[in-house]
């Protein structure tokens, strides 16, 4: 389950019913959950809490679905690579689906993980990923190196619209990991693994490890 309260279609607001009859027609998506891709949706039923945040992300959405200095191939190759480097595996999936869409081969899906020491990418694609990288795993410390491979591929306004995208993108993927939305909802892995027993619970590892006395 989410962090958060879900909104029922009894109790939405008319700009979220638009959203509701869009994605779950015909039904309740709190009670009876599920989209066209598989997610439970409750990135959706989350968000209506407050109408004007799900107004907001629909209206970015939208604009970098209508990007056009930047290819779909150019922008979901960003996105997917953004998914996977910011540990959303929501953005990452769902952003895998979009790749194929846009005509990036399932290879190169499956490799975009460790693109950098795969023999698949051409240069284009490459400083695309480079670019994604610095963006979200350096938090825009981006190398002049990087910025100026890039320029050889991409114009102005192509470089604009993948920051842009990208950007948004890194935000949507801690969205859904700090609510604990929809493929997101995970436990935290970094935890305490019990001894197994309580004299081993107490032991120096350290000087077991080392040989020094205790």
């Amino acid at each position: 389950m989410p962090r958060l309260r879900q909104v029922p279609r009894s109790e939405a607001a008319p700009s979220v019913i638009e959203a509701y009859d869009r994605l779950f027609p015909g039904k309740d998506p709190v009670s009876n959950p599920g989209t066209a891709t598989g997610t439970p949706g409750d990135w959706w039923t989350v968000m209506a809490l407050v109408p004007g945040v799900l107004s907001s992300f629909q209206a970015s959405t939208r604009a970098i679905a209508n990007l056009t200095a930047l290819t779909p191939y150019q922008k979901e190759l960003g996105l997917l690579r953004a998914g996977f480097g910011k540990g959303s595996k929501f953005v990452y999936s769902q952003h895998c689906k979009a790749a194929r869409r846009a005509g990036i081969p399932e290879d190169k899906i499956e490799a975009v993980s460790a693109w950098a020491s795969s023999t698949l990418f051409d240069q284009m694609e490459r400083a695309v990923l480079a670019y994604a990288d610095e963006l979200v795993l350096a938090d825009g410390r981006v190398q002049e190196a990087t910025f100026a491979r890039l320029k050889e591929h991409l114009s102005d306004e192509a470089i604009l619209e993948l920051t842009f995208a990208v950007t948004m993108y890194m935000g949507f993927a801690v969205f859904s990991r700090g609510l604990r939305l929809e493929y997101d909802n995970v436990d935290e892995r970094l935890v305490e693994v019990p001894a197994p027993t309580d004299d081993a619970a107490a032991a120096d590892i350290g000087a077991i490890v080392t040989g020094a006395p205790r």
